[in-house]
């Protein structure tokens, strides 16, 4: 990060069957650092992203992780997203 950039959080609470689309939309954006995963206020997942990465790279290498959160998904009826974002200032 360097100095002109901010990071901000923003939580969103999904259902589990709308738990790995959202966060492919939110890789889709392309200025995600971190996405966690939180179910019964519990840290389930916690995912890094690198800054940078063209965003068929970062979907392209997410693709075992968003695996993993589609059967996690399956489990849970609602669970929230924290990711953290960084924006130039």
């Amino acid at each position: 990060m360097t100095n002109n950039e901010k990071t901000q959080s923003e939580k969103f609470t999904v259902s589990g069957d709308q738990l790995v689309e959202k966060i492919k939309q939110l890789i889709h954006e392309g200025n995600i650092r971190k996405v966690r995963i939180i179910h019964k206020g519990k840290t389930v997942l916690d995912i890094p992203l690198t800054i940078g990465a063209p965003v068929a790279a970062a979907t392209i290498m997410a693709a075992p992780v968003l695996a993993a959160i589609g059967a996690f998904a399956a489990l849970v009826t609602e669970c929230t997203i924290e990711v953290e974002k960084t924006e130039k200032s």
